[in-house]
């Protein structure tokens, strides 16, 4: 895909001034969608200009009332009837808002016209898929990958405070939550095997893939035989550990994070340091479990790659889009993820950093909250980036304040070795 990016006429300020709305959510009346409407509606300031689109009035209209219901002060927003599928609808509506917050998915089938339209109009954009502008792009701002980058943000961001070190080694850990998707999610994760091959998908999941400068190497803990063959390894201050399923997409991520930051003018004083590194596993209940975690995971990618079949199969049992887990479910749930960075010095400090972060709710309502919230942040703040595509860390401490205050406790210490 070749994009055009817009040239950078107008800082976020007079962008706002002289556009119909401030943010437009597209796909809002999907399963994502309304939470991240509802999260708008209960955090974002109460005079936001504001607008729900998809292909459904009376959806629309049925979640206007809905959030006019549960934040009365807020003001309500207006309906824009939109086929994600129409270049030039995806175009006007987007060349009417300053920033725009898309869940529609799968994102490799509907989410190229809303990127594309807003690098080419310079309106600022955010979505949560895990598949030179005056706009600011972040792409896979959601469970996938902002807690990954955020907390790796925080703890380099630690030891260069404390320690005045690079960072080494960074292990990050789902230390506990609920990933059961939703009918979007599903749709989306098999729609990438009807759509690329299982080389391409590996070829995606290289860390350093999305990074714009060469990693140089030769640096991150290996594997061993046993290791690769079970999944299973036992990491200091955070236990036995297994595959993480979000591992694929974060891992890039976080990567493109240590590349831009090395790049990006006004952030070259957050870089991670050159023998930066980082993998992502999952917290498994025992030994066992995490064993059946990473032969199930294994094995599902190659059923549904290389067996069309199967996802055939797999679509008749799944969620529709726009459904997932209920309220009480829900309320129910919580995440926890857990990380730490060892410091790239010349001789062992005998300290690393430790960072937990928790969240009360679904890893859906965590989704909302990084995307309202980031949203926020780039309408309200001087974040100093010129157009281009980012990722959640180069928000930096305004953002990482932000879902702070909206529900993600995020703790960073020095631990002693």
């Amino acid at each position: 895909m070749m994009i055009h990016f817009a040239p950078s006429l107008f800082p976020i300020v007079k962008l706002r001034l002289i556009r119909q709305y401030d943010v437009v959510l597209v796909g809002a009346t999907g399963y994502t969608g309304r939470l991240t409407a509802e999260h708008v509606a209960a955090r974002l300031p109460r005079s936001l200009k504001w607008a729900i689109a998809g292909r459904s009035e009376s959806k629309l209209q049925a979640l206007a009332d809905e959030c006019a219901k549960s934040s009365p002060d807020m003001s309500k927003p207006d309906l824009e009837l939109l086929d994600v599928g129409d270049d030039s609808q995806v175009a006007s509506l987007v060349g009417k808002t300053a920033l725009v917050i898309t869940t529609v998915g799968p994102y490799c089938r509907y989410g190229e016209s809303v990127f594309k339209a807003c690098a080419q109009s310079g309106t600022h954009y955010l979505d949560c898929t895990g598949e030179g502008s005056g706009a600011i792009m972040i792409p896979q701002n959601g469970i996938e990958s902002a807690a990954a980058d955020l907390c790796t943000w925080a703890m380099t961001r630690l030891l260069r405070s404390k320690l005045d070190a690079y960072t080494k080694d960074v292990v990050f850990s789902v230390h506990k939550a609920h990933l059961t998707p939703s009918g979007g999610t599903l749709s989306t994760m098999l729609t990438v095997f009807d759509h690329f091959s299982l080389s391409e998908v590996s070829a995606m999941r290289e860390p350093y893939c999305l990074s714009p400068v060469p990693y140089p190497g030769g640096a991150g803990p290996g594997s061993s035989l046993l290791q690769k063959l079970f999944g299973l390894r036992s990491v200091p201050d955070l236990g036995i550990q297994t595959t993480s399923l979000l591992g694929a997409t974060d891992v890039p991520i976080v990567g493109r994070s240590w590349g831009l930051l090395s790049q990006i003018p006004n952030r070259k004083d957050e870089f991670y340091g050159p023998r930066f590194s980082f993998v992502e596993y999952l917290k498994p209940r025992n030994w066992l479990y995490g064993i059946a975690i990473h032969w199930g995971l294994l094995l599902s990618v190659l059923a549904l790659s290389l067996v069309p079949p199967v996802r055939g199969i797999v679509k008749r049992f799944v969620y529709e889009p726009g459904q997932g887990i209920s309220r009480e479910e829900m309320a129910k749930e919580e995440a926890e993820f857990r990380g730490t960075a060892i410091p790239d010095t010349p001789s062992p400090t005998g300290k690393h950093a430790f960072c937990r972060a928790s969240f009360r709710g679904s890893m859906y309502q965590l989704t909302a909250l990084f995307l309202a919230e980031a949203a926020l942040t780039i309408l309200e703040d001087d974040v100093g980036l010129p157009g281009g595509v980012y990722t959640p860390a180069c928000l930096g401490q305004g953002y990482v304040d932000r879902v702070k205050d909206a529900g993600l406790k995020i703790d960073v210490k020095l631990l002693q070795d």
